[in-house]
């Protein structure tokens, strides 16, 4: 199963997530499988991706619509991903997709 997540680093009405939900959707995952945050990348509180986490099962995969959204910096993205999933790979040329075991 396909699981989305997304991330906008405002709470203000000028940043949406209407551009990565419709990236997301166009990459196959079902909009009921979609989690997201509004919080800065320098923030570690991130509620919709810890839910993200907790609903993916064996096999399915994390998409997101830019690397951005899922780690603050290089180092903290990859400590992500080793935690938690295979290598990630592009899955599309807007999105990046990574395999849970």
């Amino acid at each position: 199963m396909l699981i989305g997540y997304m991330r906008v680093s405002s709470d203000s009405d000028r940043q949406s997530t209407d551009l990565p939900r419709d990236a997301l959707v166009a990459a196959g995952v079902d909009a009921r499988h979609l989690f997201e945050d509004r919080a800065s990348g320098a923030t570690d509180s991130r509620p919709g991706l810890a839910k993200a986490l907790d609903f993916v099962q064996p096999g399915d995969v994390l998409v997101v619509w830019k690397l951005d959204r899922l780690g603050r910096s290089l180092p903290h993205l990859l400590t992500r991903c080793a935690r938690c999933c295979q290598p990630c790979r592009r899955a599309s040329p807007s999105t990046i997709a990574g395999q849970f075991h």
